[in-house]
């Protein structure tokens, strides 16, 4: 019954394909790839970047196909490639960099993008009062001024030393970068509600060489523009693709179905026995590495967020056990069958990241890949709980519980909770998960602090040094619970006085310049007091395998063909369909 079932659902998602009247248009199949997006959009026409309700759009080919990036950070080679940036340079006290802009490149509707746009988009971030525009806290914490010496020259003043300027706004160090958008469409517009969508004026509009055709909640079709600046002006040539497709899939059964059936090109991250599952029936598909473990390491770790303001998880004690009673090495096996590995810290463990990790290890501060339940259950023991006849913590009779948001958006998550709740049961925990669609979990639970326990990668952000994940538990992020928490950092509410001294620390590494030899010793000195408080709990290192389809299309990205990383959800994801070539 399960498999007619699957099988129906199928069918009637390809019969609404092939009716469409988008995809009636004659493009051949060979001509188009089709990517997996793993989540539904609630509003498909909101095309605003800044503002919850259009993020979770930005990755449905938007900030992939449209929206172009200034720089992109190449997780290969570690240089910052040039894209409509040719260069950003600091001054010596790296208070004031100069942007260069690109000649030639124009918006789609044929105006040109030049400096103006990036002053303009700044100064909207800068003047936003409510601070819950993306990126607008940042630049209000970074930038003191932003002016322009010709049309394509830029000047941005900040308020202090800020050696990561460029790589941590506009170079995708991960997933996203900030995005600049054109003057003339945009100004006099009320940021906090434009959705930057109108089918009779052509918008949403980009600086790429695709352009939407339709945008649906489970699929969006974009088309190539052949008058795209960067072919014009001998940037690099069209894309081969004359259309690119994302479509929602939301289940792992789907999405083996149709890769192995070439109904799409790429898929996202699948379980191991799904891939083996896909190659049995698909000889065309590639991965990352081709042997075990497959995987890429995506930069973003795993782990929990505790919301320190509500009992009894506001006693350092209780999380710390919490973080205890958690087998790492059991959501390896089980969760991602051995195609990961535990954290130790809340980096991400890159070769570049190494010396910190270290510094962090050899402090004494590593989470360990096993439980220890009985110094977990201890610390429990020690506030006043007690084991009663159902092997469940009680006090004044209320039973010890713990609800856990998680993201439905991918089985990963929910995979991994799945196992974190009965790790916790078994340890006398009444714990349940609280699964929420993705734009809940982005756009009001997580960052509003709507939760007890929330599982995600909040942390992420740091890929060659520590300041950038490190400064999300900062003091200075700190909102009532219910406001969204700027950035979505430190949405736990962490705030004692060990997070004001943790805060001064982190000052100091962000003021040092990268490479700098005092910062391992600094990163130790600040961890100390996550460990002792335990804001967040590392679980594991985040594996994407992720599935290419050769069929029709070649040139993917793998460690093999590592012209950069294979997230092609993410902003860089233009190097990627820029390789794609026709299969011969």
């Amino acid at each position: 019954m399960r498999r007619r079932a699957l099988l129906l659902s199928l069918a009637l998602a390809f019969l609404a394909l092939q009716m469409s009247p988008v995809l009636s248009q004659e493009v051949a199949r060979e001509d188009t790839v089709i990517f997996d997006f793993d989540r539904t959009v609630a509003d498909p026409t909101n095309f605003n970047p800044f503002t919850p309700a259009g993020t979770t759009n930005r990755g449905s080919g938007a900030h992939q196909a449209m929206w172009e990036p200034l720089f992109i950070l190449n997780y290969t080679t570690g240089q910052i490639d040039p894209w409509l940036g040719l260069s950003f340079e600091p001054n010596e006290t790296q208070d004031v960099w100069t942007l260069k802009l690109r000649d030639g490149v124009k918006w789609s509707d044929g105006e040109a993008f030049n400096a103006d746009d990036v002053v303009f988009t700044i100064n909207m971030l800068l003047n936003d009062s409510t601070r819950t525009l993306a990126n607008a806290a940042d630049m209000q914490r970074h930038v003191k001024s932003v002016s322009k010496t010709d049309d394509l020259t830029v000047v941005f003043e900040l308020n202090g030393p800020n050696p990561r300027f460029q790589v941590d706004y506009f170079s995708v160090r991960i997933v996203n970068s900030l995005l600049i958008m054109p003057e003339h469409v945009w100004a006099g517009q009320d940021p906090l509600t434009f959705t930057f969508y109108d089918t009779e004026r052509g918008w949403p509009i980009g600086t790429g060489p695709y352009t939407l055709t339709s945008s649906e909640t489970n699929r969006f079709v974009w088309d190539r523009n052949d008058a795209w600046w960067g072919a014009a002006t001998g940037f690099m040539d069209l894309p081969e693709p004359l259309r690119l497709i994302w479509l929602s899939i939301t289940n792992e059964e789907t999405r083996v179905q149709l890769i192995s059936n070439n109904e799409i090109d790429a898929a996202n991250s699948v379980s191991l026995a799904a891939f083996e599952a896909i190659k049995a029936r698909n000889p065309s598909v590639i991965t990352w590495q081709d042997e075990l473990p497959y995987a890429w390491a995506d930069p973003c770790p795993r782990q929990l967020d505790i919301n320190t303001t509500v009992k009894p998880w506001d006693n350092a004690n209780m999380r710390r056990a919490l973080s205890l009673l958690i087998d790492r090495s059991e959501i390896v096996d089980i969760a991602y069958e051995g195609t990961t590995s535990a954290s130790v810290s809340m980096f991400v463990q890159y070769g570049s990241m190494q010396p910190f990790i270290d510094a962090v290890v050899e402090a004494g501060y590593a989470v360990p890949a096993t439980a220890d339940v009985a110094a977990g259950q201890a610390l429990i023991e020690a506030e006043g709980w007690k084991l009663n006849n159902d092997g469940l913590y009680e006090k004044d009779g209320e039973v010890l519980s713990v609800e856990i948001l998680v993201n439905n958006a991918s089985t990963e998550y929910t995979r991994t909770i799945d196992v974190v709740v009965e790790q916790l049961r078994a340890a006398g925990i009444e714990a349940v998960a609280r699964p929420v669609d993705n734009s809940t979990y982005w756009g009001s639970a997580a960052p509003s602090g709507d939760y007890e326990v929330a599982y995600g990668w909040l942390s992420c952000a740091s890929v060659n040094e520590p300041w950038a994940s490190m400064n999300r538990y900062t003091a200075q992020f700190i909102t009532p619970i219910g406001q969204n928490a700027p950035g979505n950092n430190n949405t736990g509410r962490w705030n004692t006085e060990a997070t004001a001294a943790y805060s001064e620390i982190v000052a100091q590494i962000g003021a040092l310049p990268l490479g700098d030899p005092r910062v391992p010793d600094l990163v130790a000195e600040a961890y100390s007091y996550i460990h002792a408080e335990t804001p967040f709990i590392p679980l594991v290192q985040a594996s994407k395998l992720l599935v290419f389809n050769t069929t029709y299309w070649t040139g993917w990205p793998t460690a093999e063909n590592s012209y950069n990383h294979p997230a092609f959800w993410w902003n860089s994801a233009h190097q990627i369909i820029h390789n794609l070539t026709r299969a011969k």
